[in-house]
Parts: structure tokens; C-alpha cells; sequence
């Protein structure tokens, strides 16, 4: 059996990616490329199967805290502060109120 290989051309030295030179002492500094799942945990009230599956862009949902409340921030499930909503321009946004 034998197997072709094939020339692949070389990339210019500028377009590879390449780990930063400074030192770290922090180990997560060097894992900026880590994904995680960021979610809030947001009561909702009166919420049905239903509206779920026609919830679309613009759609607003009731829930059952005050704009001001404390929400909980959670990275990939584990708690990592409390946020409040803040709106910005026409865009709904979190800010960081306190960490856990």
C-alpha cells in the first residue's frame, strides 16, 4: 500500500498564529481560546411550549423580576456573579454587578 503525499505551500511567518511571547503567571491567561456557555437565570411567568417555539427576534417575554434585580451570571453551569440588565442604544446588555 502506499500513501502520496501531498505539498501543502508555506504560510508567511505574519498569517500563523502564535502564542503570545510575554510571560504569564496565570495559567488561564494562555487559554484565551477556551469556548464556554454564559447564561442567566431569568424567571419567566406564563411561559408555555407554545411560546417557545414561536418566539421571534423583537418578541417580548414577561418575567417575574424587576428590571433592577440581581440576576445570576453562570459559566458553563457554575456561578460566576450577579448581574442587572442595562439597555444600550437599541440592544439589552448585562453589567456585572457583583462576583461570586
Amino acid at each position: 500500500m502506499s500513501t502520496a503525499i501531498q505539498n501543502l505551500p508555506e504560510v508567511p511567518v505574519e498569517s500563523r498564529r502564535t502564542a503570545p511571547t510575554v510571560e504569564t503567571t496565570d495559567p488561564l491567561d494562555s487559554m484565551l481560546w477556551l469556548p464556554c456557555t454564559l447564561s442567566l437565570d431569568l424567571p419567566v411567568v406564563r411561559f408555555t411550549i407554545h411560546d417557545l417555539l414561536t418566539l421571534t427576534r423583537g418578541k417580548i417575554v414577561e418575567t417575574a423580576c424587576h428590571h433592577t434585580s440581581d440576576i445570576p451570571l453562570r459559566v458553563n453551569q457554575l456561578l460566576v456573579g450577579w448581574t442587572e440588565f442595562e439597555v444600550i442604544g437599541d440592544r439589552l446588555s448585562v453589567r456585572i454587578t457583583e462576583q461570586a
